[in-house]
C-alpha cells in the first residue's frame, strides 16, 4: 500500500499528529493553490476570498480548525487509497458495520445481520430511511452498485490485499432494504474487513462517472456519513460542514477547517500562542514538547493504549540483506530501550514482538534478540565483514552500507534514522539516511529501492488478519511487505499459511498457524520491532467537552468534540 495505509499504513496513512485551532492559519491567494470546490449538498462554495473572512471563528461558534502535515483530503474516494487519507474518507462515508470500543462490531448502515449455519453466506437489513448528502436515497440497489466497481474484474486487484476480497464469490440485493452475499468459504474476519474505512464504504449513486468505475475518479464525494467537503484548496486547506442528511446524530462542531501545516515547530508554536484547540495523534510534534505540556497545570495531557507498532522492515531482497546473519546482527544492534526513552520519552513502550501485547493470537513466546553489539560485530564477521582500516566494516571490496529512507515531514522517522545511523556505525555499518515526501518514499518501496526502512503495523481493526494478509499479495495498496520478503526460501509457505488460517475453523490449528508465520518471520528477522505506538492529546483546561480516544488510530474525534471557552 502507500500506506498511509496508505492504510496504513499510506495511506497507513497511520494518523500523523493532528492539530486543531480555533482560528485558521494565514491562507495564501487562490491563484497561488489549485482550489478544488466540492459541496456535496450541491450549493455553490465560497470564493476563497470570502471564505477567508468569513471562516474567522468566535469562541462559541462551534468551529473546529485542525492542521495536517499532508493535504488531508486528496480526491476523497471512498473506494481507493492515496492521495485520499483515511482520517477525512472516515468523516465523509459510512460502512455496513463499524469498529467500536473493545473491538465491538457495531451497526452502522447495517442494523441487523444473520450469517448461514455453514458460515459463508451474510445477510444484512439496511438501516431505513438514510439519505446521501445531495438527498438522494441508500438502499441494496446503490449498496450492489459499490460492490460492482470495488469488485470488478478490473479493480479487484486494487483490493487483493485483503482476504475478504479474494473470498467473495457472489452478492445481491435480496430487496430494497435487504443486501446479501456469499464467500468462498468461511472467514471469521468477515466483519472486521467490513468495518475498515476503505475500501467498502458507499458512494451516491449520483457520484458515480458516466461509466461507472470509480477508479478511475468521482464526480464528487457524496457520502451518509455526519461530515460533507465543503470547499478545499489542495495542499492549503479543506472545509467540512455537517451533513444535513445525516441519519444519526449531528456532530458537536458546527464546521471543520483542516490547514495543511507541514513544519513541526511551526505547529507547536501555533498551539503555544493560543491560536490551536488540541493536538492529537502521533509523529507530528516531539516527545519533548508534549513532555513539557505534560508538565503544565495549563494543558490536559493524555496518552492511549498501545494502537500499533513502529518497526524497521529490512529488505531481503538486499544484496546485504539477504544474508540471514547479517539481519540477525543487526537485530542485536538496536536498544529498544534507549528508542522509547530518549526518541519517545518514555511515553511509548518499547516492542520485542511484531504485535502489541493486547493483539488476539501473536504473544507466542518468542525470545527478543537482545541488545548486544559485540554478538553483533561477532556474527558481521562470521558474515565475511571484516572492520576495515577508517572502522567500517567491507567485503570482496564492497563497503557495508545501507539505504535508509525515511518521510521528510514525520519528525520522529528521521529521529529514528539518525539514532539507527549512529549505533549501527559503533559496529561498522554505514546508513545512508535519504528524506523524501510520503508518495515517494512509498513508491520506492513498492519497488524494493531500500535496505531498511520504517514500517508499522495498522491497529485495530486490521490487526493481526488483515495486515498479515497484505503480506502475502503485492497489490500497490497492500503495503511493502511482500516485496521485502520475496528474499526468504520459506516465503510460499508464510503465504499459504497465512492463507490458511484466514479460513480456519479449529482453534488449535488456527494458533498453531499463527505461530508458524510469526515464529519464522521472527527467526529470520525480517523485523525489528521498536516502540508500541500511542495516539497522544493535548490541549488547555476547561476549553474542550466530548474530547476522548476512538478505538481506531485512523480516526479524529471530531464527531463529539466541542469548543466551550
Amino acid at each position: 500500500m502507500k500506506k498511509f495505509l496508505t492504510l496504513f499504513l499510506v495511506g497507513v496513512l497511520a494518523l500523523s499528529m493532528v492539530a486543531c485551532s480555533s482560528q485558521p492559519a494565514e491562507k495564501s491567494g487562490a491563484d497561488e493553490k489549485e482550489k478544488t470546490t466540492t459541496a456535496a449538498d450541491a450549493k455553490p462554495a465560497e470564493s476563497t476570498e470570502a471564505a477567508s473572512e468569513a471562516e474567522t471563528p468566535t469562541e462559541t461558534d462551534g468551529k473546529l480548525r485542525l492542521a495536517f502535515n499532508l493535504e488531508p483530503v486528496g480526491d476523497l474516494n471512498p473506494h481507493m487509497y492515496l492521495p485520499s487519507q483515511f482520517v477525512t474518507q472516515d468523516m465523509v462515508y459510512d460502512g455496513l458495520v463499524y469498529y467500536g470500543e473493545g473491538g465491538e462490531i457495531n451497526p452502522m448502515l447495517a442494523t441487523e445481520w444473520t450469517v448461514s449455519e455453514d458460515g459463508k453466506t451474510y445477510t444484512f437489513k439496511l438501516r431505513e430511511g438514510v439519505k446521501y448528502s445531495d438527498g438522494s436515497d441508500f438502499n441494496a440497489a446503490n449498496v450492489v452498485k459499490n460492490f460492482d466497481t470495488i469488485f470488478s474484474a478490473e479493480n479487484k486487484g486494487n483490493h487483493s490485499w485483503f482476504a475478504f476480497t479474494n473470498l467473495l464469490e457472489s452478492y445481491k440485493a435480496v430487496d430494497d432494504m435487504t443486501f446479501e452475499f456469499t464467500l468462498a468459504e468461511p472467514y471469521s474476519a468477515t466483519l472486521y474487513d467490513l468495518a475498515m474505512i476503505r475500501p467498502i464504504r458507499f458512494l451516491a449513486d449520483t457520484a458515480f462517472p458516466e461509466d461507472g468505475d470509480t477508479a478511475k475518479g468521482i464526480k464528487a464525494p457524496v457520502g451518509t456519513g455526519p461530515w460533507m467537503l465543503k470547499e478545499q484548496v489542495k495542499d492549503d486547506y479543506s472545509i467540512f460542514v455537517p451533513n444535513p442528511n445525516y441519519w444519526g446524530e449531528k456532530p458537536a462542531a458546527s464546521e471543520v477547517y483542516i490547514k495543511v501545516v507541514p513544519d513541526a515547530e511551526t505547529l507547536a508554536l501555533e498551539f503555544e500562542s493560543g491560536n490551536l484547540d488540541f493536538i492529537y495523534g502521533n509523529g507530528l510534534i516531539s516527545l519533548d514538547r508534549f513532555n513539557v505540556y505534560k508538565d503544565d497545570p495549563a494543558y490536559v495531557t493524555a496518552v492511549s493504549e498501545a494502537m500499533s507498532t513502529r518497526m524497521l522492515l529490512m529488505n531481503t531482497q538486499s544484496e546485504i540483506l539477504s544474508d540471514l546473519k547479517v539481519r540477525q546482527a543487526l537485530s542485536h544492534a538496536v536498544d529498544k530501550e534507549s528508542v522509547a526513552l530518549n526518541i519517545f520519552g518514555g511515553i511509548e513502550q518499547p516492542a520485542n514482538t511484531m504485535f502489541s501485547p493486547n493483539v488476539p493470537h501473536t504473544q507466542i513466546g518468542l525470545e527478543p534478540y537482545a541488545y548486544n553489539l559485540e554478538e553483533a560485530g561477532k556474527m558481521l564477521d562470521e558474515a565475511g565483514w571484516v572492520l576495515g582500516s577508517d572502522g567500517m566494516r567491507e567485503k570482496d571490496g564492497k563497503k557495508l552500507q545501507l539505504k535508509f529512507p525515511y518521510i521528510s515531514a514525520k519528525v520522529t522517522d528521521k529521529s529514528v534514522g539518525e539514532y539507527v545511523q549512529g549505533e549501527w556505525q559503533k559496529i561498522g555499518v554505514a546508513v545512508e539516511l535519504k528524506a523524501m515526501d510520503e508518495s515517494t518514499y512509498w513508491d520506492d518501496a513498492l519497488n524494493a529501492d531500500y535496505d531498511v526502512m520504517l514500517n508499522f503495523t495498522w491497529g485495530a481493526p486490521w490487526d493481526p488478519h488483515a495486515f498479515l494478509t497484505a503480506m502475502t499479495d503485492g497489490s500497490e495498496n497492500g503495503g511493502p511487505d511482500f516485496i521485502a520478503q520475496q528474499g526468504l526460501e520459506m516465503k510460499e509457505n508464510i503465504d499459504q499459511t497465512i492463507k490458511q488460517l484466514l479460513i480456519e475453523t479449529d482453534e488449535k490449528k488456527l494458533q498453531e498457524e499463527y505461530d508458524y508465520v510469526l515464529r519464522t518471520l521472527h527467526e529470520q528477522a525480517v523485523y525489528i520491532p521498536l516502540t508500541y505506538q500511542a495516539v497522544l492529546s493535548v490541549y488547555r483546561d476547561g476549553e474542550l467537552e466530548g474530547f476522548g480516544f476512538l478505538p481506531e488510530e485512523n480516526r479524529l474525534p471530531v464527531f463529539t468534540t466541542v469548543k466551550v471557552k
